[in-house]
């Protein structure tokens, strides 16, 4: 793949932000397996191997997408550990550029994290890097790149570089009879000006991702092999948006969803629904009765994204016929309805966070700040002390969507608008367009941890900064 059309120009946030992590990664190579990172004279086996490399993705006969995988798959080996377990992984970087590889939601040190803003080092092209760390908390994980797109969309989360890190609990928060893994990606990006293709946002609005197709997993809906399901059983599903940019609403026609955890976490509420809603990074785990026999679609609801590919088909045994799409009667979503009315406990800090956009006109990029700032002016965006408990008062002051991930912790969530709610622990939380949302955090992982907006484009237009310890 070319990659000379992935450098921007030096004027770029993209810029700003390898231009810091230059230095930060040399720092994390030097701190050395002490941090849970070993560099060089790997002698011993790991527990799992990773390569990223080019690889042919065929979505459907005639659709194949050229695109960087993890072992040439995607989504990339499930890596399935129990809790507390220490792991080792080695990556090797058989691609074109420099990469990095960031576990996402567990606790593990920074320079582990696989993040340049936190010091992790990238892995040089040619070469293996070994990760070792005890792995926690239990749930659905998941890894990913975390590296720097910029112009180019054939890089990072825009790409295939993602899988499941599935981390085994003590026990289960609902019994099932099997599992199954299903990622939602978007495929074919390009930059747009959607006041040319529908008349707004406003003139100033800079450029936006749009896709040409979609999957679950590796195939495009109505392409490779149904999700095959008996009468009686209870399936865990746990869904995963890898999407760059785009939220998915997932639905199974003809069945409801009973959500039993979120991002991994089991929720202090189960509800039973017909849609579940994922912002790029967030996970749900739903528990489905197969009661309704015939063939199905499971996917997106919106007619759109099926067309493009955004679903796959479950099938029962002894059923055939053309797989059946009934559109729910509702696809409302509010976090509050998983967790409970009791108290939480007052934070020691409440500190304040406002993210606002400054558009970058049409033709241009946007830029995002915090507080006024954006990266690299926000690597000192929040400071706290171990052991202590901060309130973050988040505000979206913009138009977008806002899945906001905090490394390294997890939050619970406080408030949705005017909603209190307590027991909903999360990684990543999405903030609707001119919304307001409260969630709470022990500083417990001493360390640099990256705040930022888990949409690509928005990282790499500034969208992020460091809570730091003193």
């Amino acid at each position: 793949m070319d990659s000379t059309n992935r450098q921007p120009s030096q004027s770029s946030s993209w810029l700003d932000r390898r231009g810091f992590v230059i230095g930060a990664g040399a720092a994390g190579a030097a701190l050395g397996s002490g941090l849970g990172v070993a560099y060089s004279q790997i002698a011993n086996a790991p527990d799992h191997v990773l390569q990223i490399a080019p690889t042919k993705l065929e979505l459907a006969p005639g659709k194949v997408i050229e695109t960087f995988a993890y072992n040439g798959t995607v989504p990339g080996p499930l890596l399935r550990v129990r809790e507390g377990q220490q792991v080792s992984i080695d990556i090797t970087n058989n691609s074109d550029i420099d990469d990095i590889v960031h576990w996402h939601g567990l606790y593990l040190p920074a320079a582990a994290d696989g993040a340049m803003e936190e010091g992790s080092p990238m892995i040089q092209r040619g070469s293996t890097q070994r990760i070792s760390f005890a792995a926690k908390p239990a749930g659905t994980r998941w890894y990913h790149s975390h590296n720097i797109a910029g112009r180019d969309l054939t890089r990072s989360v825009y790409a295939g570089l993602y899988g499941f890190f599935i981390v085994e609990p003590a026990s289960n928060p609902a019994r099932y009879d099997r599992e199954v893994l299903l990622a939602a990606h978007h495929w074919e990006p390009r930059w747009v000006s959607m006041q040319d293709i529908r008349k707004g946002p406003p003139p100033d609005n800079g450029l936006e991702v749009l896709y040409a197709s979609a999957s679950l997993n590796d195939k495009m809906l109505g392409h490779g092999e149904p999700i095959r399901v008996r009468e009686g059983e209870r399936v865990l599903f746990r869904l995963l948006n890898a999407s760059a940019t785009e939220n998915v609403t997932l639905a199974l026609a003809g069945h409801r969803l009973t959500v039993v955890a979120l991002d991994g976490n089991p929720v202090p509420t189960q509800r039973t629904v017909e849609t579940v809603f994922l912002a790029p990074a967030e996970r749900a785990d739903v528990v489905v009765e197969m009661n309704r026999p015939g063939v199905w679609i499971l996917g997106s609801v919106k007619d759109d994204d099926r067309k493009i590919g955004l679903g796959t088909v479950v099938e029962y045994a002894n059923q055939s016929g053309d797989p059946q799409w009934q559109a729910p009667t509702s696809a409302g979503w509010d976090y509050t309805m998983f967790g409970t009315e009791r108290a939480v406990p007052e934070p020691d800090h409440r500190l304040e966070l406002l993210f606002e956009k400054v558009p970058g006109g049409r033709g241009g990029y946007n830029r995002w700040n915090l507080n006024g700032n954006s990266w690299p002016n926000t690597r000192q965006l929040l400071t706290t002390e171990v052991g202590k408990r901060y309130r973050l008062i988040m505000t979206n002051k913009s138009g977008d969507n806002h899945p906001v991930h905090l490394h390294r912790h997890t939050f619970e969530v406080t408030k949705v608008g005017d909603k209190k709610t307590a027991g909903l622990m999360k990684d990543t939380v999405n903030m609707t367009r001119y919304s307001s949302v409260e969630i709470d955090f022990v500083a417990d992982d001493p360390g640099p941890s990256l705040l930022h907006c888990h949409h690509q484009d928005h990282q790499d237009e500034g969208f992020m900064g460091l809570v730091t310890y003193i």
